[in-house]
């Protein structure tokens, strides 16, 4: 492929990627062309490699997760960018918190597990909080009485957080307990939630300007 194709498949990507609203990945944007005119993933890696140096030095990136490539503000300018809007990002309990770094540690878990380790009830709700946002799911019933569900993470939280897999989550090569868990992962979360509720909202401008 010469230059000036490479210069139009750019194009092509970095419009979709700012009009999509959502990660795509390399299936996505292959079907964006024509079947005579398709470019091969190694192309399109080579592509997304140059928007990513393109975007040396701006106030946002192009950010790699688990659902594929995405722009965003970058982390370092949330703290500006979120004084475009009034609402403050959600802030989330720390029993939410906890469910979540137990979920995300010890996949797959059931609720009584869960319950068992915070010493306490998990509240319905956090659950289905949980549930509402997709960053837990059900895979499968542990086979005890009364087949409790399992639940583990799913590609959005990792989008969410932006993360590629769940290898990126902070190490905790040695949990001892709940405490531990919940100390390394809160920060980590929280720290994230400004962010994403600027690149959403900025995304949201974006598609009501087009």
């Amino acid at each position: 492929m010469d230059e000036a194709s490479i210069d139009q498949v750019q194009r092509i990507v970095e419009g979709a990627l700012m009009a999509a609203g959502k990660p795509l990945s390399l299936d996505q944007l292959q079907a964006l062309f024509d079947e005579h005119e398709r470019p091969t993933r190694t192309v399109l890696e080579h592509v997304l490699s140059l928007i990513e140096q393109s975007c040396e030095g701006r106030g946002f990136e192009l950010r790699k997760v688990a659902s594929g490539w995405r722009f965003q503000v970058r982390e370092s300018l949330s703290s500006w960018v979120s004084r475009l809007w009034e609402e403050k990002p959600q802030r989330y309990s720390r029993a939410l918190l906890e469910t979540l770094a137990l979920i995300a540690y010890r996949q797959p878990v059931t609720r009584g597990e869960i319950e068992e380790v915070r010493g306490v009830t998990v509240n319905t709700n956090i659950i289905r909080t949980l549930l509402d946002r997709e960053w837990i799911r059900v895979v499968g019933q542990r086979d005890v009485p009364g087949r409790p569900s399992m639940y583990a993470t799913t590609k959005q939280f990792l989008d969410y957080f932006n993360l590629q897999s769940l290898d990126e989550l902070p190490s905790l090569a040695e949990v001892r307990d709940l405490e531990t868990i919940s100390r390394e992962v809160e920060d980590r979360l929280q720290e994230e939630l400004a962010l994403d509720e600027s690149n959403a909202n900025s995304q949201e401008e974006t598609e009501t300007n087009v």
